[in-house]
């Protein structure tokens, strides 16, 4: 993966961003940066995900706060911002009787493109996508999975800087998924262009993504920085003594493990790098402590999301 340019601002901030809508408070005071190449945005439905995608974009104006995009900011300087922008909307915004080149030179006519370029630009952008063999059919005669396929043609067809995704594997079936993961994942790699990829689907977002926003009730639940945590390759245990053990707990504190005991008798440590089960189960042997059960993972992405949502944030 092609690092991030360390001189280059960062991709997203938002320093006490809110937005109203109806007289109802939608996003509350959201205060972030974020700087690696692809962000995750993850929520429950109702989280506002949507809504901080359309605000960045220009569709909604904050009611409190700043943000800025690609060093940009939103309150004075939308129309640069969206230019850098490719979005690929959740819903569907097709033209279905015009055909798909047709439709996402349109699209690059908007982004400001000159048309012969923008009919040059779409003709690669869909194949790229793979709908090559396609691109002369009317778009309403496409699949879910070509449809899906399509707006990814039209977000990407000016060139943009920042790449929008919001749920782009909505209604696809396993194998579309993947090819959708995997075209997503390329643009990533490429380095040409930062994502931000709004989705439920957590698996989705921890294989693209090295930064994560997690929102509830409008507010931030949680961001972590999943490529640093890569980095560390922390290793967690959760182990279960056979009978509780303030000796056991000690020792393993003193090899360099951070330890928090779930109950009497069972405990979850984060091991550092230089250290393994073996040096838990010497300590086990040394003291004659009985280990009825040792399981060894790394932090997942859900572990991170399913704590982010049982703290108590404010938002509504």
């Amino acid at each position: 993966m092609i690092a991030a340019n360390p001189h280059a601002p960062p991709v997203l901030e938002l320093d006490g961003l809110s937005v109203a809508l109806g007289g109802r408070q939608i996003l509350d005071r959201l205060t972030a940066s974020f700087s690696r190449r692809a962000i995750g945005l993850l929520g429950p439905n109702g989280a506002g995900k949507t809504t901080l995608l359309r605000t960045l974009l220009g569709f909604y104006p904050p009611t409190g706060g700043s943000a800025r995009v690609l060093g940009r900011d939103l309150a004075g300087d939308g129309r640069g911002i969206r230019a850098e922008i490719g979005y690929m909307p959740e819903s569907d915004a097709h033209i279905a009787n015009t055909t798909a080149v047709h439709f996402v030179r349109l699209m690059g006519e908007l982004s400001g493109l000159p048309s012969e370029a923008a009919l040059e630009r779409a003709h690669e952008a869909l194949f790229y996508v793979g709908l090559g063999e396609a691109r002369y059919r009317k778009v309403g005669t496409f699949s879910t999975g070509m449809k899906q396929m399509v707006k990814l043609a039209q977000a990407l067809v000016h060139g943009p800087s920042l790449l929008m995704l919001d749920e782009p594997t909505n209604g696809l079936d396993p194998p579309a998924r993947k090819r959708m993961i995997e075209l997503v994942s390329d643009i990533r790699d490429r380095g040409t262009c930062s994502i931000l990829l709004s989705s439920h689907l957590l698996g989705d977002v921890e294989t693209v993504c090295d930064e994560v926003l997690i929102l509830k009730n409008g507010a931030i639940a949680e961001t972590c920085d999943l490529e640093a945590d890569r980095r560390a390759n922390r290793s967690f245990v959760e182990l279960e003594l056979e009978a509780p053990s303030d000796a056991f707990v000690a020792a393993v504190s003193a090899l360099g493990c951070d330890v928090a005991s779930l109950e009497p008798g069972r405990l979850k440590l984060v091991m550092p790098a230089a250290r393994s089960t073996r040096d838990l189960w010497a300590e086990a042997d040394r003291l004659g402590v009985g280990i009825r059960r040792l399981d060894l993972k790394r932090d997942s992405l859900q572990d991170i999301f399913l704590r982010a949502m049982e703290g108590n944030h404010g938002g509504v």
